[in-house]
């Protein structure tokens, strides 16, 4: 996972430009998506998310109206006091973490909630998901977050070659 971070942070924003017209490439062609789900498995086989956590460190997450009542279920705090605490609602009206670090990662990157984290955390970085290869902003965005997405990236465009 070492090398995998470093690579990234060497790599990442220099390769970013490219990241991006490669990802645009694969809008029309759904068949991105099995070949994106296979390698993120591998990928997330070799993967310790523990030994980063970048993601909870530099993006807020969506939180759902289902995420937010079992979240404050399981912290035994009414769900209108759980939003009013610890979410922000964006200008599109989605509500979102308002704490960047989360309030809820501790300094060994494990998370507090994670057993009821939002659907948002759970699908990260949503890889091996169907559409992926309509999310061509969201993909490139997230090879600056996820060194273990630039690694799935860079290998898509291995096999696009």
């Amino acid at each position: 996972m070492e090398k995998i971070i470093q690579l990234w942070k060497s790599e990442s924003n220099t390769k970013y430009d490219e990241n991006v017209t490669f990802l645009r490439t694969l809008r029309s062609d759904k068949s991105w998506d099995i070949k994106s789900s296979k390698i993120h498995t591998a990928i997330f086989d070799k993967t310790d998310c523990l030994q980063c956590a970048n993601c909870c460190k530099t993006t807020p997450a969506l939180v759902l109206k289902s995420d937010a009542k079992r979240i404050a279920k399981h912290l035994g705090i009414p769900p209108k006091t759980f939003i009013k605490r610890y979410l922000i609602e964006d200008l599109n009206g989605e509500l979102l973490l308002k704490s960047v670090p989360c309030t809820f990662l501790n300094e060994d990157n494990t998370c507090d909630i994670y057993d009821v984290r939002p659907r948002a955390c759970r699908q990260y970085p949503h890889t091996d998901q169907e559409g992926f290869h309509k999310r061509s902003n969201m993909n490139a965005k997230n090879t600056l977050v996820c060194p273990a997405v630039f690694k799935i990236v860079e290998q898509l465009k291995l096999i696009d070659k």
